[in-house]
């Protein structure tokens, strides 16, 4: 049966084992638990396992032999403003614990040395052990107790480095350092690198705060300071850079940044004007090209390079015959003939589509005019296709 920590069983545990703990002193018990002489402050460095170690011994003991022997274990923490926790345990055979805890050997050796794993700072704390051993009619032959101390050791972190002040030649700057996480407290040392090493110590520089004080600094005072940050068990590093600035410096510095500041206000404006100025551009293309009449497709006429529905090639009739003849220029005194309706219905390449029977044949005298005269005025006789119902030429 397994007796979790916080309910009212453990705690009439508790009580009863601390009960017996006292009365042991006052009585002749026959169970004693023993810690070995100075282990009971023990220190560990954060990330490390240790081992808590303890046993237990039978007094009036007649045969080395105990398969007899049904030991009742539990370990508890005791940390400064919070409830006695319990973190292993072992009743009945069944072995509770907490993560990262285990027993160093079979409790049927009387060996229950405590193992941590990769202790953490909050696994600091006192550490109480007891024991209550009863015989297979569940008799009690004995109860013992000790407690241990773990202190759990944190290395610094590494520390921040920054520097107050504006480094003008004459002026004062202190320099500071500070590690986020240490375990005791860190102490800091300043030190200047090459070319001119120093080691920096009190008053100027303060080892409980990690600060240095530099005082009316001079460019010889310029280059890298390290802080060191220590305790017991580690150290970490972390440095800055110290430039210092004479006047005209200082001044030539003041003006590249202001320069530098009007350098960028100028890019972005020239920036959003060039913006501004292409959306202008690109509305004003698209109001031109709604406003703009598509040109005008030149009509053609439906079947006029096609086959007729028997695979021959009726009639094909260029743009350029449909066109009508230039005239040759009129010989003084002779008559120029008028083109009648029927012939300038001939210099149009359009053939509307009808359903109706092919047309006559047009004359090619129109006006009376014989052909011989037509001749000599440079006319060229077309042939007319016809159509068939399809719109075909035939």
């Amino acid at each position: 049966m397994i007796i979790p920590a916080g309910t009212p069983e453990t705690s009439l545990l508790r009580v009863l084992f601390l009960g017996l703990s006292t009365l042991a002193s006052f009585s002749l018990a026959q169970l004693e638990l023993h810690v070995p002489t100075g282990l009971n402050k023990l220190e560990a460095v954060e990330g490390e396992d240790v081992v808590l170690p303890a046993w237990y011994t039978m007094t009036r003991e007649e045969s080395s032999s105990h398969p007899w022997e049904v030991p009742i274990l539990i370990w508890f923490l005791e940390q400064e403003g919070k409830e006695l926790n319990q973190v292993l345990s072992y009743i009945n055979g069944i072995l509770t614990k907490k993560p990262r805890l285990s027993l160093v050997h079979s409790i049927s050796t009387r060996n229950v040395s405590l193992r941590l794993e990769a202790v953490q700072e909050e696994d600091s704390g006192t550490y109480l052990c007891s024991v209550n051993v009863q015989d297979s009619e569940s008799t009690g032959l004995g109860h013992s107790s000790k407690s241990l101390e773990l202190k759990v050791l944190v290395p610094p972190a590494p520390p921040s480095c920054s520097f107050q002040g504006v480094p003008y030649v004459g002026t004062n700057v202190t320099l500071n350092c500070k590690s986020p996480r240490s375990k005791p407290t860190a102490q800091y040392q300043w030190e200047k690198l090459a070319p001119s090493p120093q080691v920096f110590f009190g008053p100027a520089s303060d080892a409980v705060r990690g600060s240095l004080k530099l005082t009316n600094v001079s460019t010889s005072m310029s280059g890298v300071y390290v802080c060191k940050a220590q305790n017991r068990v580690g150290f970490s590093r972390c440095n800055v850079t110290l430039e210092v600035m004479t006047g005209s410096k200082a001044a030539m510095v003041t003006g590249a940044v202001v320069g530098t500041l009007l350098g960028l206000v100028l890019l972005a404006g020239l920036v959003l004007l060039y913006q501004r100025r292409s959306k202008t551009l690109e509305e004003l293309a698209n109001d031109i090209k709604e406003d703009a009449v598509a040109p005008r497709t030149l009509p053609w006429t439906k079947g006029s390079d096609t086959i007729s529905k028997n695979g021959t090639l009726s009639s094909v009739t260029s743009a350029r015959a449909l066109r009508p003849p230039k005239a040759a220029p009129p010989r003084p005194g002779t008559f120029t003939p008028t083109p009648s309706v029927s012939s300038q219905a001939l210099s149009s390449p359009r053939l509307p589509r009808t359903d109706g029977p092919p047309p006559q044949a047009v004359s090619l005298s129109p006006g009376g005019v014989s052909s011989s005269a037509l001749s000599r005025m440079g006319a060229v006789p077309v042939m007319v296709p016809a159509q068939s119902q399809a719109g075909s030429l035939v």
